[in-house]
């Protein structure tokens, strides 16, 4: 039920089991957890890498793995997330240790952007650390628009409205 979506140098597929260990390991990682709640121990990634799979079925959209094309290395994750307390679905993406600077976060939610106008959905949103300089550059080169900044699970964040170009 989960779509394959490929751009010119990555792959977007659902998940799998085998995908856990690079999961848990970017969970544990204090840089790369600094703007998302910190690192986690494995049981409570577990928890949130299950959840991935199973908004698939809640929402008929969610995360995917995201793949390079040219070794099949996943160099993180990008899609949809949508739990009951925000508005509508946000476009999200991570990337894992040693894949930043290449491109790759921009060309995987654009690649889910524009599924994600395919498929009808509303507009996107994102939210983001007001620190995290990376995301909002990314959200910028997409063409997304700002909103007031907000809260999230208590935190503050800045709020992005993303419009994909036709």
């Amino acid at each position: 039920m989960i779509p394959v979506l490929e751009s010119e140098r990555l792959v977007l597929r659902g998940w799998r089991k085998d995908d856990f260990p690079a999961y848990a390991a970017f969970r544990a990682d204090p840089e790369r957890t600094r703007y998302i709640g910190g690192p986690q121990a494995e049981w409570n990634a577990w928890t949130r890498f299950t959840s991935m799979i199973g908004e698939w079925a809640l929402n008929g959209y969610g995360l995917f793995a995201v793949d390079r094309k040219e070794d099949g290395a996943t160099v993180g994750f990008a899609g949809l997330w949508h739990p009951p307390y925000i508005d509508g679905p946000e476009l999200a993406w991570s990337l894992y240790a040693g894949f930043e600077g290449k491109g790759y976060a921009l060309e995987a939610a654009r690649c889910a952007q524009v599924w994600a106008r395919e498929k009808g959905l509303p507009p996107l949103i994102s939210f983001m650390h007001p620190e995290n300089l990376p995301s909002q550059a990314v959200a910028n080169r997409l063409g997304a628009t700002p909103l007031p900044p907000t809260t999230l699970r208590g935190e503050p964040r800045l709020c992005f409205r993303h419009v994909v170009p036709v």
